[in-house]
C-alpha cells in the first residue's frame, strides 16, 4: 500500500491526484490491473470528474455549498464542520480504477480528485495497486 501526501490550501478544494497515481503505477511497472484509491478522512472524499476545464471544479464546489451550506441552525455537531461531513459522504471515500497497458483507464477529460471539505490540512490517501 502506498500513502499519497495531499496538502490542501483552503476549506473547500478539489486536488487533481491523477498524475500522482499514474506515477506510482509507472514506478511499480504495472501493465494491467487495478488501482484502488481510498481516503481515510471523514471530512474529505474522492471523485472522478472532468479535469480539462477548471470551471467544472469551481461549479461543483459552488453547487455543494448551495446544497450543503456551512452554517445551518439545525446542525448539532459540536465541532462546527457538519457540512464537511455531509459533503464527504456525498463524494464517497474510494474509487477503483482499471489499468491497461500501463495507463489508468479514464475518459478523455477525466481525472481523480481528492475533495477537501475541512481544510487547509495535510491529508493523505492510500493507493493499492494490483495485477
Amino acid at each position: 500500500m502506498i500513502t499519497l501526501a495531499i496538502p490542501t490550501q483552503s476549506r473547500d478544494q478539489m486536488v487533481d491526484i491523477t498524475a500522482q497515481v499514474q506515477q506510482h503505477i509507472n514506478q511499480a511497472g504495472i501493465t494491467d490491473g487495478t488501482a484502488v484509491v481510498y481516503v481515510p478522512h471523514t471530512t474529505a472524499g474522492l471523485t472522478i470528474n472532468e479535469n480539462a476545464d477548471p470551471d467544472v471544479v469551481h461549479d461543483m464546489l459552488r453547487q455543494l455549498d448551495v446544497m450543503v451550506p456551512w452554517s445551518q441552525p439545525f446542525y448539532r455537531h459540536a465541532e462546527g464542520n457538519s457540512a464537511s461531513h455531509v459533503k464527504a459522504s456525498m463524494m464517497g471515500s474510494s474509487a477503483t480504477l482499471l489499468i491497461r497497458d500501463g495507463r489508468l483507464v479514464l475518459g478523455t477529460w477525466q481525472g481523480i480528485y481528492f475533495c477537501e471539505f475541512d481544510g487547509p490540512r495535510n491529508r493523505k490517501a492510500y493507493l493499492h495497486l494490483q495485477t
